[in-house]
C-alpha cells in the first residue's frame, strides 16, 4: 500500500466530513434541505480529497526531502545558519513591535518573523559561496576549499542532463582519469526532476536513472563532486544556461548531446563527449586483420550478416548470412568512425572459417 494511496483515503474522509458540515451550515440560509445538501457537499469533499490530498501533503514533503538529500552539506549548513540568524533578528524586533496598539501589536511580530526567516534563508542559500568566503577570511572558520569553490575552473567539469541519464560518467569518474571536480548546476537537477515526473513512462524512467546516478556521484567518497547554485537567469533553456555557465566559469562541459556539442563549440566552450571517449577506447582493427565473431542476425543488404564486439561495435559481414548463429573468423575490409559510433565491415576469412 503506497503512501499516496493512504493520503488519498485519509483526505477523502476528512474532506467528506468538512464538506458535509459545510453543506449543513449553508443549507439553512439558502432554504435547502439539510440532509440532501450535506450529502452533496460530502460527495464533493470526497472527490476533492481524493484528488488534491497528495498534492498538499505527501508530495511537498517528498519534494523537500529530495531537495535536502541532494543539497551539498556546506549549502545546507549556510541555509540553516541563515534561518537561525533570521529568527534571532526577528526575536529582537518582536518586543518593540508587540508594544504597538492592536491590531498591529498582534500582527507585526509574527509577520516580521516570517519575512526575515524567508529573506535570510534565501540569501544564505543563494550566496553560500560568499558566506563561506566571509567565514574563512574574516572569522577563520571553515576550509579554504569551501571558500574557493568555483575559483579553479580548470579543474572542473560541468555535467549536463544527458550525461547523467546515460550513467557512464560514474564508472569513468571512478577510474580516476578525470582529475578535477564534477559540477552539476541546480538547474540541471531541476530539469532531471521534471523528466522524472513526466507522464511518459520511458521519459520518467530516464529521469529517475539520472537522479540515481546523481546520488551515486554525490555519495561516492573517491569522486570529487559538488552542486552549484549558479544560474543564468537571462537564458530560458537548460542547454543555453549550461553553455553560458561554461563560458562564465571557463570550464568544459561533459555531454553526449550532439546538437549541444556543436552549439557549445561554436561559442568557444570546450566540450568532452562521452561517446567520443567510448569510441576512442574501443578495440582498434585495421583492414586485413582477422578476429573471431559470432554472426547474430541478418543485415540490411542481401546476404549480409551482423555481429557485435564485446564493446558493442557493430560488425557487418559480407556474405555472412550463411553463417547465422555460428562463430567464424572474419577479415576487416573497411572501418567507419563517427561520433555516434563505429562500424566495421568485414568478410569471412576463407582460410579460417
Amino acid at each position: 500500500m503506497s503512501v499516496d494511496f493512504v493520503a488519498r483515503m485519509l483526505g477523502m474522509i476528512v474532506f467528506a466530513i468538512l464538506g458535509a458540515r459545510l453543506g449543513v451550515v449553508t443549507a439553512v440560509p439558502l432554504g435547502l434541505p439539510e440532509l440532501a445538501t450535506g450529502f452533496i457537499f460530502a460527495l464533493v469533499g470526497v472527490l476533492f480529497g481524493l484528488i488534491i490530498t497528495p498534492w498538499i501533503t505527501v508530495r511537498p514533503i517528498r519534494s523537500i526531502s529530495r531537495s535536502i538529500s541532494l543539497m551539498p552539506m556546506e549549502v545546507l549548513f549556510t541555509t540553516l545558519l541563515g534561518a537561525l540568524l533570521g529568527l534571532v533578528v526577528a526575536l529582537l524586533l518582536a518586543y518593540p513591535f508587540a508594544q504597538l496598539e492592536e491590531p498591529w501589536g498582534n500582527i507585526l511580530p509574527p509577520a516580521i518573523s516570517l519575512v526575515l526567516l524567508y529573506l535570510m534563508t534565501t540569501i544564505f542559500h543563494a550566496r553560500s559561496r560568499e558566506v563561506w568566503t566571509f567565514l574563512n577570511e574574516w572569522l577563520n572558520i571553515g576550509s579554504k576549499q569551501l571558500a574557493t569553490v568555483g575559483n579553479q575552473s580548470e579543474y572542473q567539469f560541468l555535467l549536463d542532463t544527458s550525461v547523467l541519464i546515460d550513467g557512464r560518467i560514474v564508472d569513468i569518474a571512478r577510474t580516476g582519469f578525470l582529475t578535477g571536480t564534477l559540477v552539476v548546476p541546480r538547474f540541471v537537477i531541476s530539469e532531471l526532476h521534471r523528466v522524472a515526473d513526466s507522464s511518459d513512462t520511458q521519459r520518467r524512467n530516464r529521469g529517475r536513472r539520472g537522479l540515481t546516478k546523481l546520488n551515486e556521484l554525490q555519495r561516492d567518497p573517491i569522486i570529487a563532486f559538488k552542486i552549484v547554485e549558479d544560474d543564468i537567469e537571462e537564458e530560458a533553456e537548460v542547454d543555453d544556461k549550461l553553455i553560458a555557465l561554461g563560458m562564465k566559469l571557463d570550464c568544459p562541459i561533459l555531454t553526449i548531446d550532439y546538437p549541444m556539442n556543436q552549439v557549445a563549440r561554436a561559442q568557444g566552450v570546450t566540450v568532452l563527449n562521452i561517446n567520443a571517449l567510448a569510441n576512442a577506447v574501443r578495440s582498434a582493427y585495421i583492414p586485413g586483420e582477422t578476429f573471431a565473431l559470432r554472426v547474430l542476425q541478418e543485415g540490411k543488404e542481401q546476404n549480409q550478416g551482423v555481429g557485435y564486439l564485446e564493446d558493442g561495435t557493430m560488425v557487418i559481414v559480407e556474405n555472412g548470412k550463411q553463417f547465422m548463429d555460428r562463430t567464424i573468423y572474419v577479415e576487416v575490409t573497411k572501418l567507419i568512425n563517427k561520433e555516434a559510433g563505429r562500424i566495421i565491415f568485414a568478410k569471412p576469412a576463407e582460410a579460417r572459417t
